[in-house]
């Protein structure tokens, strides 16, 4: 029996180690095969997965590479010393799936999605297994602080939970905004960052004047013509941020082209891993139809990468480096230099748009305070952060740990900090903060959800 065990967790570490870019082509074409798509089909939408998301990471690395270097550039310019430079999801993943607590996150996750699927406490059905990574880091951060392995394993299991809830959440929006009828997003960024939304929303409606303020890329658009298109906004994004790095025109100018690119590629990227998923996608609905009815109600969880092909949420990721690093400037305290997830800030916004239905006015102010929010969460733990890294080897003695995508997650603040209570006040702050957003997230996706039966009722 051990040796079996040994077995599964070689195995599914080896799959892990190769990236999402070949673990979910295997697991989407084996999925589809079990669900009865062809085998031919079911190997071409892995594969399109798979090219997918190895485009989506070479357009990360363009953007790290090119933003990394201009990022600092304003630091230094605006006379800022951070301390802790972040590494970014990519490095925060590798960690994460180097504890034991990631290895046993894959199955329970999934005992936990069928468990509440089976009892009607989640509409979510989860097929985007890489991303549980998100659900493991809370679990192994726990583990590493409180030495407990029952605690991970609970911090998983909560993740969980609140990640399927908040895929329930979110599927009105999805359909409504960017129109991923029957899908959703569970995971990440995107889904536990997006209540904050919510409450700017609801407080900004109530402001006479502020609530009329309406601009998008569309808009701009329509008002001026081809200078408005994504790929011109880029263009002029990327030269701007280059000027405040204090390029010349031979480096601003080339750092406006890539950025362009960026919004030219990053939604056909998106196309590949949508086409890659329909197959799965349209086979699940007629199996989950045949056992429960054409009544059944039900979601297909997938990777938030699929929200980042709208030109609102691309605009609006570019606009953030230098908004993200102006806070990270102006915040007391703070020691952190936002390095390793600006290339991906869009992730931490795609939902943010969408509860605005696509107002960059709403969404700069909700994603300010989605990323100020994030910042002051990934100060506190630093600590934590660096402990696993410690703990699966990663980080050396003297050295410290950092990354927004995860480390910054409200979601493992709050557990963790229920169990070591290292700041009560931090805790009191941020959870309260957190419920009364949640709140207003629940009531912003009831209300989308009667405007789409509405809707519905008029066409039929």
């Amino acid at each position: 029996m051990s040796g079996f065990l040994d077995g599964a967790y070689f195995a599914i570490n080896y799959i892990i180690d190769m990236g999402a870019s070949v673990m979910l082509p295997i697991i989407i074409a084996i999925l589809s095969i079990i669900l009865g798509v062809k085998v031919g089909k079911a190997i071409r939408a892995g594969l399109m997965i798979g090219v997918g998301f190895v485009g989506m990471g070479l357009i990360v690395d363009m953007m790290n590479a090119n933003m990394g270097p201009a990022a600092k550039a304003m630091a230094e310019r605006l006379g800022v010393s951070l301390s802790i430079v972040e590494v970014g999801w990519p490095g925060m993943s590798g960690v994460t799936w180097g504890s034991i607590v990631a290895t046993i996150a894959i199955p329970l996750a999934i005992a936990v999605n069928l468990i509440m699927f089976a009892t009607k406490t989640t509409k979510t059905i989860n097929i985007d297994i890489w991303n549980v990574w998100h659900m493991a880091f809370t679990g192994a951060i726990a583990y590493a602080v409180t030495g407990n392995l029952w605690i991970g394993l609970l911090g998983v299991v909560f993740h969980a939970v609140m990640a399927y809830k908040l895929g329930d959440l979110w599927a009105p929006l999805l359909n409504d905004y960017f129109g991923l009828e029957g899908l959703t997003a569970p995971h990440g960024t995107s889904a536990y960052m997006a209540p904050i939304a919510c409450l700017v929303d609801a407080i900004i409606e109530k402001i006479p004047g502020l609530n009329k303020v309406n601009f998008s890329v569309e808009g701009l658009q329509e008002k001026i013509g081809v200078l408005g298109e994504p790929v011109v906004i880029g263009a002029l994004l990327g030269t701007i941020i280059g000027f405040l790095a204090g390029y010349d025109p031979q480096g601003a100018l080339p750092l406006g082209i890539k950025m362009a690119a960026v919004m030219v590629l990053m939604p056909r990227m998106i196309k590949c891993i949508m086409d890659g998923l329909l197959p799965i996608s349209e086979r699940a609905k007629e199996v989950m139809h045949s056992h429960f009815g054409e009544e059944a109600d039900f979601y297909i969880g997938l990777d938030p990468a699929v929200l980042l092909g709208d030109p609102e949420v691309v605009t609006a990721g570019i606009i953030f480096i230098p908004i993200t690093l102006l806070i990270a400037v102006i915040m007391p305290g703070n020691r952190i230099l936002p390095f390793g997830d600006l290339a991906t800030i869009g992730f931490f916004i795609a939902i943010a748009v969408a509860v605005h239905k696509g107002n960059l006015f709403r969404t700069l102010i909700s994603g300010s305070c989605i990323m100020a929010m994030t910042i002051w969460i990934t100060n506190q733990t630093v600590s934590w952060t660096t402990t696993l890294g410690q703990s699966v080897g990663a980080v050396k003695a003297g050295e410290t740990l950092a990354a927004m995508d995860q480390g910054g997650s409200p979601l493992t603040y709050i557990f963790t900090q229920l169990f070591t209570r290292e700041n009560i006040p931090g805790l009191i702050v941020i959870a309260g903060i957190y419920i009364v957003c949640m709140v207003f997230a629940v009531m912003h996706s009831k209300a989308r959800q009667a405007e789409l039966d509405t809707a519905a009722e008029e066409e039929f």
